[in-house]
């Protein structure tokens, strides 16, 4: 019998702490204000959203 986890995605909570802590080592922005633009939707391109994961991801076919 294996010890395998059962693979959870990430939350979107853990998607929007990740991004926004990646762009601030970028810029040099606080977390905190990254986060807090990315909550209120206020951005200079509206159509381009956080992905969400509804499903798992398969693997690239080759």
């Amino acid at each position: 019998m294996s010890n395998q986890r059962m693979h959870q995605p990430p939350s979107q909570e853990a998607i929007l702490r990740a991004v926004a802590s990646s762009t601030a080592i970028e810029t040099g922005q606080r977390i905190a204000d990254i986060e807090a633009k990315l909550r209120s939707g206020d951005s200079h391109l509206p159509q381009v959203s956080l992905a969400a994961l509804s499903r798992p991801a398969q693997p690239a076919q080759r």
